[in-house]
């Protein structure tokens, strides 16, 4: 009778470790090692090709060991005007975290700037944020844009192609006016997720956007939830989620 050998327990690299563990981003995973706050067993580590094995390795964080996640959780914040999409906020000011309640530590998935209002996504679960952030999916995300004077058409069209800012070249996106508003108001969805991008595009024009709500984020929306309320994503909005972020369906 043949002995069947033990199955290795895989090992993780220490940022997608700490990501899937939910104590940050990858990226950010990437700053706590560099900065020295990270631990495995007795040895502060500072190289980030370190590769954890979960069933032995204990890891601290600022000396608070890491907890691996076994229940992902997945929200969805309607986000007030006048918050920060940030965990903490040195300079004292409001911050998305204060309006979750939820026992469990979670952190946003990407950011809304200050007085940008509308669909917020949280999760604990850093593979999930990761492929959602990452640009080669493109997932769509669609604002409600207000400004403080009516659109030329040809600045929309101009958008729609895709244009030229500081950072770099925007692809495509679904350009609409919004009916009733004077042409003050457009619908807009694009696929990537750069910094102020909706207000730099239409700020390249010399308009103010005086109000911008994010409406979607790929399926999800805020229909029926309150500014400042949250809940958990469905499952319908979790699959689709994960298939636009090329998620492999086996892991749901």
């Amino acid at each position: 009778m043949k002995t069947r050998r033990p199955v290795p327990t895989p090992t993780l690299r220490i940022n997608r470790y700490l990501s899937a563990c939910g104590v940050a981003s990858r990226r950010k995973a990437e700053e706590l090692v560099l900065a020295g706050r990270v631990r495995v067993n007795q040895r502060v580590i500072d190289d980030l090709a370190t590769k954890i094995d979960p069933s032995h390795d204990r890891v601290y964080v600022d000396d608070k060991e890491v907890v691996a996640v076994h229940d992902p959780l997945y929200l969805v914040l309607n986000k007030p005007k006048d918050t920060i999409t940030t965990v903490s906020d040195e300079r004292g000011r409001h911050t998305v975290m204060e309006l979750v309640r939820t026992k469990q530590r979670v952190y946003p998935v990407g950011r809304l700037d200050r007085n940008t209002t509308g669909v917020l996504l949280l999760t604990n679960d850093g593979d999930f944020a990761n492929h959602l952030m990452h640009p080669r999916h493109h997932v769509p995300k669609s604002y409600h844009v207000t400004l403080d004077r009516a659109v030329d058409r040809e600045h929309l069209h101009a958008i729609a192609r895709g244009m030229l800012l500081g950072d770099g070249p925007t692809g495509r996106a679904a350009v609409l006016l919004i009916p009733g508003t004077k042409g003050k108001e457009v619908g807009i969805t694009i696929r990537e997720g750069r910094n102020r991008q909706v207000r730099r595009m239409f700020e390249q024009f010399d308009y103010v956007v005086t109000r911008l709500d994010r409406v979607a984020y790929g399926p999800v929306t805020k229909e029926g939830l309150p500014r400042g309320a949250m809940r958990k994503l469905t499952p319908a909005e979790l699959r689709s989620l994960r298939r636009l972020s090329g998620m492999d369906e086996k892991d749901t």
